[in-house]
C-alpha cells in the first residue's frame, strides 16, 4: 500500500512537470519567446493568477493556452487527490515517524542488530531488554514491525541479507549482531554481509541443521546456535542430573528482571586494579559476589580461579551471586 502511495505521488508529479515543459517548449516555439518569457507565461498559464500576458496573442496561441489551462487543471487536481490520499491514509505522518526512528538509530553506537524476529529473536530481545541493553530488530513482516512500533522497539523493516537494510540498523556501529532467520541459507548471507561491513561485530548465529555449522563459522559467524540440539540435550539432561539442570538454569535469570551471574570485563574495572590480583578486587567482602570464572585474553576459560590470577587487560571475571548482590556489584564497578 505505501508503494502505491508514493507511486501515485510520483506520477502526480511527473504531470505537472510535463505540463510545465510543454508549455514552456509551446511558447518558446509558436511565440518566439525566450526561455525565461515562455517559463513565465506557462506558470501564470497554469497558476491562473490572472497577471497580463507579455504580447497579445494569435488565434494559435489562444488555443494552446486553453489546452494548457485545460491540462493543468486535471493535472492539478489529480496532485491534490493524490496529496490528500497520502495525508488521510496516515502515510505522511508514518514517513515522518520512521525518519524520526532511524535517526535515533543511527545515534546508536555499541548495540545488537536482531535480524528475524521470530520465537527466537523474541527471546533475544527479552534478555537484552533484562540487562538494559540498546538493540534494533531487522523484519520483513509489516505486521511483525507494527506490533514493535507499538511497543516502542527500534526497528528496520526489510530483508536483512541485504547491506542497505543492516546499514540502516547500524551495522556499521554495531557490537554484536544474532541472526535468527528460519533459513539457514538466510543466516548465511546475512552473516557474510555483517562480516563485510563491520570485522569486529561479534556474530550470532542460528542454525537448523549441522551441515550449516562449519558454513556459518567459515562465513565469520564467533558463535553457531542450533535450538533443536540445545533443546533436546537439555531435556535429556533433565532425565540424567535433574537438580544440576535446575539450578543452573536459575543462575541466569530470576522472574524477570534479577540475575544470578554476571560477567565483567577487566578493561572496564578502575585502572588501579589492572595487573592485580583476584584477591586484590576483593568482590567477596564489597559486594558478596563470588568469582566463579575466568576468561584468559586469548580466549581459554578457567573454572573456579585461585585468588592469585592477575587480572590482566582484555580478560573477563565471571561472578555469580544473589540479585541484589550483582546490583551492588554493578553499582560498584
Amino acid at each position: 500500500m505505501k508503494h502505491v502511495f508514493k507511486s501515485k505521488l510520483r506520477n502526480a508529479l511527473g504531470l505537472l512537470l510535463l505540463v510545465l515543459t510543454i508549455g514552456v517548449v509551446g511558447y518558446m516555439l509558436m511565440s518566439d519567446y525566450t526561455f525565461v518569457d515562455a517559463l513565465y507565461m506557462t506558470v501564470i498559464t497554469v497558476s491562473t493568477v490572472g497577471f497580463g500576458e507579455i504580447e497579445p496573442l494569435n488565434e494559435q496561441e489562444k488555443l494552446f493556452t486553453i489546452f494548457l489551462i485545460t491540462t493543468s487543471i486535471i493535472s492539478f487536481g489529480y496532485t491534490v487527490s493524490a496529496f490528500t490520499e497520502y495525508i488521510v491514509s496516515g502515510q505522511l505522518f508514518q514517513q515522518l515517524k520512521l525518519k524520526k526512528v532511524q535517526k535515533k538509530i543511527e545515534q546508536l553506537e555499541g548495540h545488537t542488530i536482531i535480524c528475524g524476529f521470530g520465537r527466537n529473536g523474541k527471546q533475544a530481545m527479552i534478555k537484552l531488554n533484562n540487562y538494559k541493553k540498546q538493540f534494533v530488530i531487522v523484519e520483513k513482516n509489516e505486521e511483525v514491525i507494527k506490533r514493535a512500533e507499538e511497543k516502542g522497539i527500534y526497528n528496520v523493516q526489510g530483508d536483512a541479507t541485504t547491506d542497505e537494510v543492516l546499514k540502516r540498523a547500524g551495522i556499521e556501529k554495531a557490537a554484536n549482531l544474532i541472526t535468527a532467520l528460519p533459513s539457514d541459507a538466510d543466516n548465511l548471507f546475512v552473516v557474510l554481509t555483517a562480516r563485510q561491513l563491520n570485522s569486529n561485530c561479534k556474530i550470532i548465529s542460528r542454525a537448523s541443521n549441522e551441515s550449516s555449522y562449519d558454513k556459518l563459522k567459515i562465513a565469520g559467524a564467533n558463535n553457531v546456535i542450533m535450538p533443536d540440539k540445545l533443546g533436546g540435550d537439555h531435556m535429556a539432561s533433565l532425565v540424567v542430573t535433574p537438580d544440576v539442570i535446575e539450578f543452573v538454569g536459575r543462575l541466569t535469570i530470576e522472574g524477570e528482571t534479577t540475575a544470578n551471574l554476571e560477567e565483567i570485563s577487566v578493561n572496564d574495572l578502575p585502572e588501579k586494579y589492572l595487573d592485580k590480583t583476584i584477591l586484590d578486587l576483593d568482590l567477596r567482602k564489597k559486594t558478596g559476589c563470588t568469582v566463579i570464572g575466568f576468561k584468559a585474553p586469548e580466549g581459554s576459560y578457567l573454572i573456579n580461579p585461585e585468588a592469585s590470577i592477575e587480572l590482566v587487560k582484555d580478560s573477563h571475571l565471571i561472578v555469580l551471586g544473589r540479585p541484589e548482590q550483582i546490583t551492588k556489584l554493578r553499582e560498584l564497578f
